[in-house]
């Protein structure tokens, strides 16, 4: 319930209302499905509340609407008084006015829980015995959607609300009810827990938004009225950073189970220029902090050649500093820049425990040029001579590159034999 204060004014209007908008088009579906239907009937009037203002209360600014349907109370007020005043009181209004204003408010108490308890004491599915006294004037879903003017099928959802409602407790059994009976009925918010207006509930897909929204400890209309409008859910996406991130996060929990979608990502990714550019970014970071992150776990370190060695205490320590104080970032916090800087640290320090250690620093060196020396063999075994001489394709610029190339393996050759005889 919602109590709209007029600041000036010194007794408050208490307005109804409804509730949600999910609320508000449930109301129109079941007043058009159940406008031919008796209605309840024996209603108490709801007697005013009258709320004191607290002395620290500051009214805000109204809403242009708010001003409009506060200024629409007023008159109806006004228009009241002075029925009042010519002597005009409740009992001496149109007994069909009394009734729809009965009506009313029981809806405005009960929302949908009014017309279900019509369908409650009313309707017997197909394949129920028709019972005994009153309950033999039950009808079924059928014949009461025709009754109605509606679809059997809306019928049956306010039916299985109820259902579902007698099974935690909330309201009586359908064999308890015959037509015509009034019981107290729960509250309007908690309808929307058992009723959805949605075919798509009791589909295969329905049933998995279902499941998913019990389990995230959400009502499953929320969920299911999201699914059916992507479109809506796409602009709060786009507006709303915080929607923007429940549904990262959703994507990337719900890719680790569909391959399928992660390959839809990737090829998506793959064809904008600027996520390839920021995908390869975070990459480079991520190996960064893996390479410092590898020091800290394993205690050993990669020299440029790629030998694996113990890592010295001074650069295991300063590699687990700069690693908590990538720990420490929150995940909104770029950390390119702080892995960058823990990267060329600890790599610095590789390279300077390298040159320190006489033995490691030959061994190194030795690497490196094995490296090299295998990955020019590789390419010069790549070349495809016989192509040469069947093809026209022999520049003079060739022949000079290599005995340029010729020259400068007779200049290792030597300096390596020499170095051999002086060893």
């Amino acid at each position: 319930m919602t109590i709209a204060f007029t600041p000036s004014e010194t007794a408050p209007v208490e307005s109804e209302a409804v509730g949600s908008e999910a609320l508000a088009s449930e109301a129109v579906e079941a007043v058009e499905a159940f406008a031919t239907v008796e209605t309840v009937e024996t209603v108490d009037a709801v007697a005013p509340v009258m709320a004191e203002e607290p002395e620290f209360w500051v009214p805000s600014a109204p809403e242009p609407q708010d001003v409009q349907d506060a200024q629409d109370v007023q008159d109806a007020d006004d228009a009241d008084d002075a029925e009042d005043a010519d002597g005009h009181g409740d009992d001496e209004h149109d007994p069909v006015v009394v009734r729809d204003a009965h009506d009313f408010g029981v809806y405005a108490r009960t929302g949908g829980w009014a017309f279900a308890l019509k369908v409650a004491r009313s309707v017997r599915p197909g394949g129920q015995a028709a019972g005994e006294g009153a309950a033999r004037t039950k009808v079924s879903a059928k014949a009461f959607a025709r009754l109605a003017g509606c679809s059997p099928e809306r019928v049956m959802r306010y039916y299985k609300a109820w259902d579902m409602a007698a099974d935690d407790g909330l309201v009586p059994q359908f064999e308890v009810l015959v037509p015509g009976a009034d019981i107290e009925l729960p509250d309007a918010d908690v309808w929307l827990s058992y009723y959805t207006s949605r075919n798509s509930a009791s589909s295969v897909r329905g049933q998995a938004i279902t499941a998913a929204a019990e389990a995230e400890g959400i009502r499953p209309t929320k969920a299911l009225e999201v699914a059916e409008n992507p479109t809506a859910l796409r602009a709060a996406i786009l507006a709303d950073p915080g929607t923007a991130e429940a549904a990262r996060g959703a994507l990337l929990d719900r890719m680790k189970e569909d391959p399928a979608l992660q390959t839809e990502m990737a090829r998506a990714i793959a064809r904008t220029d600027d996520l390839k550019k920021a995908v390869a970014s975070e990459a480079k970071a991520a190996d960064r902090i893996g390479y410092v992150r590898q020091i800290v776990e394993n205690g050993q370190i990669k020299t440029p050649a790629g030998q694996t060695v113990e890592a010295p205490a001074e650069l295991r320590a300063e590699a687990e500093r700069h690693l908590s104080l990538l720990d420490e970032l929150d995940d909104s916090e770029e950390a390119g820049e702080w892995a960058g800087e823990a990267y060329d640290t600890v790599k610095g320090l590789v390279a300077k425990a390298v040159e320190e250690d006489p033995a490691l620093r030959v061994q190194e060196r030795r690497t490196k040029f094995y490296n090299s020396l295998q990955k020019a063999t590789k390419v010069f075994e790549e070349l495809t001579l016989d192509e040469v001489m069947e093809e026209d394709i022999y520049e003079a610029d060739m022949l000079q590159r290599l005995e340029a190339l010729q020259e400068a393996i007779g200049t290792c050759i030597s300096a390596l034999r020499k170095a051999t005889t002086t060893s």
